[in-house]
């Protein structure tokens, strides 16, 4: 039994490739390039995973930082719903991005997000992106449409971003965070 996952890798490996079995790195500005104003993004949050410092450096890319206001990043909880909301109609006006962090902390709330996401598609900007986190249901939760409305999950892109599990994947997915002149310059 402790080499059924190597035998099952090698045999992977060799008759469907190795694209199977290895993990490339998340790529967050080819998942921006790929959407639209009207699709938000959902980020199912896993230990040792936080989109959150790679949707600021992309901000930063695009022009998109708190400081100057394009980019609002809201940690949910007991009296961020209206600051939600206005920060979401706001940003999708201006064509700013919004990040709702731990949106599965506001159950009571959520319908309100559903509401919210369904007007701003009449008018947001171009340049409007919506990105929410939410951790996965326990095992006593059940499933994930048990927890977030199931139109706000139809509505977006999901990314689930686990961490890697072997050592290969974590190298590349480390070496990915690095632009080739800054590996030049070491």
């Amino acid at each position: 039994p402790d080499r059924i996952g190597a035998a099952l890798t090698e045999f992977i490996t060799t008759n469907l490739g190795a694209e199977y079995v290895e993990q490339e790195p998340f790529d967050m500005e080819r998942c921006h390039e790929e959407s639209s104003n009207l699709t938000p993004f959902f980020f199912v949050l896993f230990p040792g995973v936080d989109p959150t410092s790679t949707i600021e450096a992309l901000g930063r890319q695009k022009g998109f930082l708190e400081s100057n206001g394009k980019l609002v990043n809201i940690s949910m909880g007991q009296g961020q719903e209206k600051v939600a909301i206005d920060a979401l109609n706001k940003s999708a006006q201006g064509g700013g991005w919004i990040m709702l962090q731990n949106i599965h902390l506001m159950q009571d709330w959520l319908k309100e997000l559903e509401r919210g996401l369904e007007i701003v598609e009449e008018f947001a900007h171009e340049d409007f992106r919506a990105f929410l986190t939410s951790e996965p249901p326990g095992a006593m939760q059940g499933r994930l449409w048990d927890l977030i409305p199931e139109p706000i999950l139809q509505r977006c892109v999901k990314v689930a971003d686990e961490a890697p599990t072997d050592l290969k994947s974590n190298l590349k997915r480390a070496y990915s965070k690095f632009s080739q002149e800054n590996i030049d310059a070491c």
